[in-house]
């Protein structure tokens, strides 16, 4: 029996979700992103269990098929962006169309009904998330974050970047580097 579970997006949420299966006696097989394999029928008390407990963390069980298909949406987007170590390098719309095996005009559709945005500009925001998040580590130089990401070049994802956020990646990198000596000074 397959469950399918919302705002599940990080190993964190997988060992809440394994942690809970586990209280419950519920003896599972795959654990991934957005979803777990359970190998046996849940009875409605055990759901109703499974779902408090979910709750709790900020999760929550899903039934309805298209809240199921967004989430299958949102697990390969951000997967794609913040787990992989390399960006495919096909459009964003083959590959997930190819990972979720539906249609791609038929999950944009949906994706924007349900969410109220499209999924360019989902992708978007994850991509511009995941810049920060890079400039924060101060590891890699813009450029190589660019090709990392997939972007065309670093003039593309700095305009981006600044049409998102308001800011240049430089004056993002320099807010950091201000907090921190601030805080290196108390």
């Amino acid at each position: 029996m397959k469950l399918y579970i919302k705002y599940m997006v990080s190993r964190r949420c997988k060992m809440k979700v394994e942690e809970e299966l586990n209280k419950l006696k519920l003896h599972h097989g795959m654990i991934d992103l957005g979803e777990v394999e359970l190998r046996e029928t849940l009875t409605s008390e055990q759901r109703n269990q499974l779902q408090n407990a979910l709750l709790k963390s900020g999760l929550e069980l899903m039934d309805d098929k298209k809240a199921i298909l967004i989430e299958k949406v949102k697990t390969v987007i951000i997967d794609m962006i913040h787990h992989m170590d390399e960006f495919p390098k096909v459009k964003n719309s083959e590959y997930i169309s190819k990972k979720l095996d539906y249609d791609y005009g038929y999950i944009a559709t949906i994706f924007s009904e349900v969410k109220g945005t499209t999924i360019e500009q989902y992708i978007i925001a994850n991509k511009i998330e995941r810049v920060k998040e890079l400039l924060l580590y101060d590891e890699l130089t813009l450029s190589q974050i660019a090709h990392q990401l997939n972007y065309s070049s670093v003039a593309h994802l700095s305009s981006q970047f600044k049409k998102v956020t308001g800011l240049t990646p430089r004056f993002f990198k320099q807010l950091k580097d201000k907090r921190r000596f601030t805080l290196e000074s108390l």
